[in-house]
């Protein structure tokens, strides 16, 4: 009888710590599988430009690296052709919080940050080396980082080439800009500049610019390659000259009321994604401007080229030097990224 009294109270401790064991591995695997499976979030990415455009097909890697990588946790709708909006009201909307990310213009950008009033300066880069340089450097990532005190937090560049203008009427010299009705965007550096060259600057959604030229309320506008031929605007402006005035990139960015939402795993996630997505959107950038400018010289365009760019620069030195004091620490890390 003690014997078997013994046999049990030994089956009852062993059962005590199977038990026990089980109950831990249980509660560790539970705390294991919450880790795993994170939160969950359905997001909107607001686009200005067309399904097919290159920083429209950036946006798309962007959202597919980061469905990847978090097994379809977070889940990033892009919503192209300016269907939330334009682009100074989607940053708005993207400050509270209402739209989480978006990709817009640096120039627009200025007006929320003033910061990025120095990449919307004149003339400023030599070439998309140098302007990349610059971009993927200390100061350039400064730069993405200020954004956190305007209520966004900055993801990556995406490039957007040179800008240029066209007109409807012929545009062979500085000479022929004088007089003219352009459209900008809304930016006091862009209004500087139109007026240091002679012509009258008219601030206007993107989405409006089309029917302006065509009826003449604005003689002209600038942009690079890509949107000068995918929103038809050379239908009604057939002049275009290659002066490259701006080599303003465009921005991916958050809200930061998004961005603290997340870990900080998933924020490593979405940055890394960002970046990663940044060599896909420059490589369909170069491709499509390639054929969009195919595309123009088929369709009749006049295309000048600028041999000469100093008289333009001296033209537009005055803005140059009303915003050197403000921006002399970017001014100064964009001469670094020339050498």
């Amino acid at each position: 009888m003690k014997g078997k009294k013994l046999l049990v109270a030994a089956l009852s401790l062993f059962v005590a710590g199977s038990l026990l064991v089980s109950g831990c591995g249980s509660k560790s695997g539970s705390q294991g599988d919450k880790k795993t499976e994170g939160a969950k979030y359905t997001w909107r990415l607001a686009e200005t430009h067309p399904p097919d455009y290159p920083t429209t097909m950036g946006d798309k890697k962007f959202a597919e690296l980061v469905y990847e990588r978090t097994n379809g946790r977070i889940k990033i709708e892009v919503f192209p052709s300016g269907q939330l909006g334009e682009e100074k009201a989607v940053i708005e909307q993207v400050q509270l919080g209402a739209i989480e990310l978006t990709r817009v213009n640096a120039s627009p950008l200025a007006e929320f940050n003033k910061n990025f009033g120095v990449l919307s300066l004149p003339y400023i880069f030599d070439n998309d080396t140098h302007l990349w340089k610059f971009l993927q450097g200390d100061a350039g990532n400064k730069l993405l980082d200020s954004l956190e005190k305007s209520k966004m937090k900055g993801l990556a560049y995406y490039d957007s080439g040179a800008r240029s203008f066209y007109a409807r009427k012929p545009l062979n010299s500085i000479d022929d800009l004088k007089g003219l009705k352009i459209r900008v965007q809304q930016s006091k550096i862009n209004m500087d500049m139109i007026a240091a060259l002679g012509a009258s600057a008219t601030p206007m959604p993107y989405g409006e610019v089309f029917s302006a030229l065509q009826t003449g309320v604005i003689d002209a506008a600038e942009n690079n390659y890509p949107s000068y031929f995918s929103s038809n605007h050379y239908q009604v402006a057939k002049y275009y000259i290659l002066d490259k005035h701006q080599r303003t990139p465009e921005v991916l960015l958050i809200s930061k009321t998004a961005w603290d939402k997340l870990s900080d795993e998933d924020k490593k996630i979405i940055k890394q994604a960002a970046l990663d997505s940044v060599a896909f959107q420059r490589e369909a950038w170069a491709k499509y401007e390639k054929d969009a400018e195919a595309k123009l010289r088929a369709a009749g365009v006049t295309i000048t080229e600028v041999k000469d760019v100093k008289p333009w620069q001296d033209a537009v030195k005055s803005v140059i030097d009303k915003y050197r004091d403000e921006y002399k620490e970017m001014l100064d890390a964009i001469d670094q990224a020339r050498k």
